[in-house]
């Protein structure tokens, strides 16, 4: 069996739908970032497969170690926000907290 492009856009679309259902359906802060990083590793994933099978270049992996990159940054300010929230308001649920104003 040859894995090509169709199967690599599929795997990437199922991830994608599952990130997207996570981040529709949780309540809690941790669960909708653990749904945004799914996301963003599906865009990777369609990152790194054009780039094998269409262009036979470098670009989807510079653009997919960008992504990388960013996911850290965005885990990292996130946590600190999750940190605030608990503090501030003894609970991490999205929909309890109406802002960072107490």
């Amino acid at each position: 069996m040859n894995v090509g492009l169709p199967h690599f856009l599929t795997i990437s679309a199922v991830l994608f739908s599952l990130g997207l259902f996570a981040v529709m359906s949780r309540r809690n802060a941790v669960g909708i970032l653990m749904g945004v990083e799914l996301m963003l590793n599906a865009a990777n994933i369609n990152f790194v497969a054009f780039s094998r099978y269409v262009e036979h270049s470098i670009n989807g992996q510079m653009m997919a170690a960008f992504v990388i990159v960013l996911a850290a940054a965005e885990a990292a300010v996130a946590l600190a926000i999750v940190l605030a929230m608990y503090r501030n308001f003894g609970t991490v649920h999205a929909d309890t907290v109406q802002s960072l104003k107490r």
